[in-house]
């Protein structure tokens, strides 16, 4: 059986079909449309009819790619850019009415367990308790658990975007002052996380995400094009000498690091001090950097749950339905 995911995220639309036969999704196309949706959102949040219609598009010509591919779904979701949006429930009406593909949003809390699974089942069980960090664009995820599934989950608004927006958008590098407030609300936000993060005391701590994966091959991990069965890790300390050289340099600089790319370039300080920060209050001298992530949880639970799981999830971003608000909250364990 060959399934398909789409993620629309904070810069770009990403595309994986993998065949799920035998219960491991094996990749077999990703496409990626970059539509980066956060250069189009006002003040509050609103998402630009502009970057609406192109998200259609994309969406649209993502299910296209899925067809000719023979896959099922896609299994369609938007992360933190959409799901903060004023007019979220706008946005999925019309990504509903011009593709025939209902997107929905998943909770913060539901990224987190899901991105946590991806990992659990790439580590195995050897990697015992396990922590688990993701930077996204608007969001930053946050897991722990001894099982499949964790034992609690959080989701932050600590996305290298979001917090480069509000915090490191007036002076090209920052200031010494812009970066002290930034750490301050970071160790804000993380104070309760954190605690009970080094209260768990795990065996394994994992990263995810672009973000992550950028910042681990700027601190030395091999390359992308090594393939994904390299081992690769991020130790806090390297990541510390490397949020101050992106301190010291303006955007355009930074592209020319390694790992760092030009799109990312922008926000890729702010992502080093939060993984930086992240994992100093919880106690976490390295991480491995893990491969899988969000949609490879998405499949995960697809395969082992059934197609009843996802017709679950996609009940709250159901064009036909209000979409409910997703506050911040402490999730319990999911079977």
């Amino acid at each position: 059986m060959r399934v398909s995911v789409v993620d629309a995220g904070s810069n770009t639309v990403r595309l994986a079909i993998a065949d799920v036969e035998g219960g491991v999704p094996l990749p077999v196309h990703t496409v990626k449309w970059k539509l980066r949706l956060s250069e189009h959102v006002a003040a509050d949040g609103t998402i630009a009819d502009e970057a609406v219609e192109r998200l259609v598009k994309a969406v649209a010509a993502a299910g296209a790619t899925a067809r000719r591919w023979h896959a099922a779904g896609p299994l369609a979701f938007a992360t933190a850019v959409v799901r903060g949006a004023p007019n979220r429930e706008d946005v999925l009406h019309r990504v509903a009415s011009g593709t025939g593909i209902r997107m929905c949003t998943l909770p913060g809390e539901t990224e987190a367990e899901l991105t946590f699974l991806a990992a659990r089942r790439w580590l195995g069980w050897n990697a015992g308790p396990l922590a688990l960090l993701d930077i996204g664009g608007g969001s930053l995820e946050v897991a722990f658990g001894r099982g499949r599934m964790p034992d609690f989950a959080a989701s932050l608004p600590l996305g290298a975007r979001r917090l480069t927006q509000e915090h490191l958008a007036v002076q090209d590098p920052p200031g010494p002052g812009e970066l002290k407030e930034l750490r301050r609300r970071i160790r804000h936000e993380l104070r309760d996380v954190a605690s009970r993060i080094r209260w768990e005391r795990p065996r394994t701590a994992a990263v995810s995400s672009r973000t992550f994966q950028q910042l681990a091959r700027l601190c030395g991990a091999a390359p992308g094009r090594h393939g994904p069965f390299v081992a690769r890790e991020l130790d806090c300390e390297d990541l510390r000498e490397a949020t101050r050289t992106l301190a010291a340099l303006p955007a355009a600089e930074r592209a020319q690091l390694p790992g760092i790319t030009a799109p990312r370039a922008a926000q890729s300080l702010a992502g080093a001090v939060v993984g930086h920060t992240a994992l100093k209050l919880m106690g976490l001298r390295r991480a491995v950097v893990c491969p899988w992530a969000i949609r490879e949880g998405v499949l995960l639970r697809y395969i082992e749950d059934g197609a009843d799981w996802w017709t679950d999830v996609t009940s709250v971003g159901d064009p036909a339905t209000p979409v409910p608000a997703t506050p911040l909250r402490i999730a319990s364990p999911t079977a």
